[in-house]
Order: C-alpha cells, then structure tokens, then sequence
C-alpha cells in the first residue's frame, strides 16, 4: 500500500470515528429517555451509577400514560395544527417569496430587507402585543390561535426565495409564451421546480409547531385543545411526579415527527430544474 493510499485510509478511519462519537452523542438522550420509559416501577431510574438498560422492561408506563390522561386528543389536536401550520405557511410563503425572486417592482430589495430584518426580533418580544391581537379576533382558546403565529415566517420566505431565483428563466418563459398567467407560472412551474426546498420548509414548520410549547401554553385554557407538548407537561404535576410516565409520553410525541422525516427525507435531495431545458 503507497503512503498516499495508507494517508487516505487513516483520513477515512479519523472521520468516521469522529462522526460515530458525534451521532452518540447525539442519540444518548433519547436513548436514555426510551430506556427510563421502559423501565418498571421496581427499578431505581436515579441510582447510582445509572442503569443504562431496563432489567424489566415493560410498557405499562406507555399504557397508563395513554389510559389516564387523553393522549388520543393530545394527538389528534397536535396533528391537525401541525399540518394545518404546515400547509398555510408553505402557501403564503411561496406566495410572498415569488413576486420578491421573479417579479421586478418598486421597492422590492427594500422589503425583502425588511421581511429578513424580522428574524432578529425574539418571539418573546411581539408576545404580548400578538396575544392581545388574538384575543380582539376572538381566536382564543381556538385551532386558529395556535396557528395563528405561524402563518408566514421570514425564514420560509427567505428559502422559498433563494429557491425560486435558482429555476432558469428559460422554463418561465416557456410557459408565458404559451399563455400561462403569473399565477399559473408560479403554481405549475415553479412550485414543482422547488419542491425539495418545500419539503425542508415543511419539515422545518411542522417539527417547530408540534414541539411548540410557549404559544399554545397561553392562548389555550381549555384541556380539550390541549397539544402533546402541553399534555406532557401535565404529567408534570405539582404533588406527583413519576418521570417515567413523563419519559413514556416525550416517546410519544417525538415517534411522529421521527415518522415524517424517515418518510420525507427522500425527497430532500436537489432536483436538476434545468432538465426540462433543452438548447
């Protein structure tokens, strides 16, 4: 074997070594907390030093949890926002972002400067003035307040922008030569052409509204809209606290999202939009 060969080899060694140390750690905590979900009543989750395997393992933490709080509602509410969320962002923002890459108007670098400028701005600062806005609409303690918030974002903007300025002029024209209309153009053109950077938006959307905690927390007082996050933290009681039915119901709610991704990250991959142009 040459050295440079032998140099090459040690390279990939170090690598994977170093990427193998980061997904551990990486993966510990939830390692840890399916193990402590998994583990009975019986065994010590706080000894010392920690028991990383259940000796019994048992799913009765995940049958109490589910048969003395309403998870069946929990999941029901946190699905139907978050793709309620997802579908109304992905909407506007590609809305918002195709007259900002393919449009030219007056002012249009101007206030997409100031679209960015918003992401500096915490949530907890526009918090009060947003809840107090959702009250005036009647949106309290409804679907609508929860989503209300997340109906556009400036990050979404952003990435729908960068992504339609990518498709080649040559596919717009086409279609505009054919009598396409600017809102055809921007449904059967270029919406397809960015779909990767639509799958990344949603899974970015839908991931930020189901483990959303803050909002929901205080637009919501009815239990029946309650969403997963706000069920767990229930367990959470004042006078009883068992961590491993709070353990059980985190397995709970993060399975779904873990689900959506193993399922849409085929479609994260860059698609060649120039294809379908032919010189």
């Amino acid at each position: 074997m040459s050295f440079s060969s032998r140099n090459s080899l040690f390279k990939n060694i170090g690598t994977y070594i170093i990427l193998s140390a980061i997904a551990l750690t990486t993966l510990f905590p939830l390692f840890w907390l399916l193990s402590t979900a998994l583990k009975s009543q019986s065994e010590n989750i706080f000894q010392s030093p920690p028991q990383l395997l259940p000796s019994q393992p048992t799913l009765e933490n995940f049958v109490n949890v589910w048969q003395s709080n309403p998870f069946g509602q929990y999941l029901v509410n946190s699905t139907f926002v978050a793709v309620l969320t997802v579908g109304l962002n992905l909407l506007f923002c590609a809305l918002a972002a195709y007259p900002l890459a393919r449009l030219s108007f007056a002012g249009r670098d101007w206030i997409f400067i100031a679209i960015i400028s918003t992401i500096m701005i915490p949530f907890q600062i526009v918090m009060i003035p947003l809840y107090i806005l959702t009250v005036q609409l009647g949106l309290r303690n409804t679907y609508l307040g929860m989503i209300f918030p997340s109906l556009a974002s400036a990050f979404g903007i952003f990435l729908l922008r960068q992504a339609f300025m990518s498709v080649p002029k040559e596919m717009e024209e086409a279609a505009r030569m054919d009598g396409c209309s600017e809102l055809g153009i921007w449904w059967y053109v270029m919406l397809p052409a960015v779909r990767p950077a639509l799958v990344t938006l949603a899974i970015f959307v839908f991931i930020g509204s189901w483990s959303d905690f803050l909002w929901p927390l205080i637009v919501i007082q009815d239990e029946s809209l309650y969403t997963l996050p706000l069920g767990v933290a229930k367990l959470a009681g004042t006078f009883s606290l068992d961590w491993r039915l709070v353990a059980a119901g985190s397995v709970i709610s993060i399975v779904p999202v873990m689900l959506l991704f193993l399922f849409l990250q085929r479609y994260i991959v860059p698609t060649e939009t120039g294809s379908g142009v032919k010189g």
